[in-house]
């Protein structure tokens, strides 16, 4: 984002989700602020990709522009999609035992591994802990890599877990990632830190196979 978000933008937000649209002058008349300051908002707002402006023509009068929210300004408002999952999960565990969620996780990870696969051939190791730390990253979990004091040794830590909730109870959820890790990169792929498992974050050491 070009600016922290303010609370002012955050009211223009939650208006926007509410009306589905609004011109400057209604959001304005709505937060008792000028319209000129509603628009420097609004300028930001639009410079963050989050709004989206259509022009609508009245029968009288200058076309008006009108703002609504973009895909991109979902992030803002709350989502509980690990409960819903969780509790997906853990009904098939009620009706069809432990075997099935562990082939879940199995399924999902033999996909993930089909995708990202291709994007590793022919990389050398520096650049395939880059790339998947890229990957992790753009999946929300504020993944890093540094390299290690040993030649090509390196840690990856990831700062966040988007799928804590899922996770903290089906640890299948982070052997199944060290499984993906180890399948997608050439080399030995450890875990020496797990949040679901109480720690800090989940930080991985990579190094080339013997």
């Amino acid at each position: 984002m070009s600016e922290p978000m303010s609370y002012t933008r955050q009211q223009i937000l939650t208006l926007l989700r509410k009306s589905g649209s609004m011109s400057a002058q209604e959001l304005a008349n709505i937060l008792e602020i000028s319209n000129i300051a509603v628009r420097k908002h609004l300028q930001v707002l639009e410079k963050d990709q989050l709004l989206k402006t259509t022009l609508i023509r009245q029968a009288m009068g200058r076309p008006t522009s009108v703002y609504s929210l973009t895909e991109k300004a979902e992030v803002f408002f709350p989502k509980h999609y690990s409960d819903l999952t969780l509790d997906f999960l853990q009904d098939l565990e009620s009706l069809h035992g432990k075997e099935t969620i562990d082939q879940l996780f199995h399924r999902r990870e033999e996909r993930l591994k089909e995708a990202i696969q291709p994007l590793m051939n022919g990389l050398p190791l520096s650049e395939q802990v880059s790339k998947l730390a890229s990957i992790q990253q753009e999946k929300g979990y504020m993944a890093e890599w540094i390299e290690g004091v040993e030649k090509d040794t390196y840690t990856l830590t990831e700062y966040n877990c988007p799928i804590h909730t899922v996770a903290h109870q089906y640890l299948q959820a982070c052997g199944s990632e060290l499984s993906l890790f180890r399948g997608i990169l050439d080399a030995e792929v450890e875990q020496v830190e797990c949040k679901a498992k109480g720690g800090k974050h989940c930080i991985y050491q990579i190094r080339p196979r013997k």
